[in-house]
């Protein structure tokens, strides 16, 4: 997995903690299943668009395509 994909994955991670919210009720609030939390969180697998958009959605984020070079 690249390390983009890391830290957006550790981004929602903090937001969700930030929330309090735990990854069966987020799964939820995505339409997901807790397990595809899990992985997603694991860092096991290369998540699909998707379901970063529910995720990020979910937690009241918005993924943003940047330049390179710009955080």
């Amino acid at each position: 997995m690249s390390v983009k994909f890391e830290r957006i994955i550790d981004d929602l991670i903090m937001r969700r903690k930030k929330l309090g919210i735990t990854q069966l009720e987020l799964a939820e609030m995505a339409e997901l299943a807790q397990p595809a939390i899990s992985r997603l969180e694991s860092k096991r697998t290369v998540p699909q668009l998707d379901t970063l958009i529910k995720v990020a959605d979910a937690l009241g984020c918005e993924l943003k395509v940047m330049p390179n070079g710009t955080k």
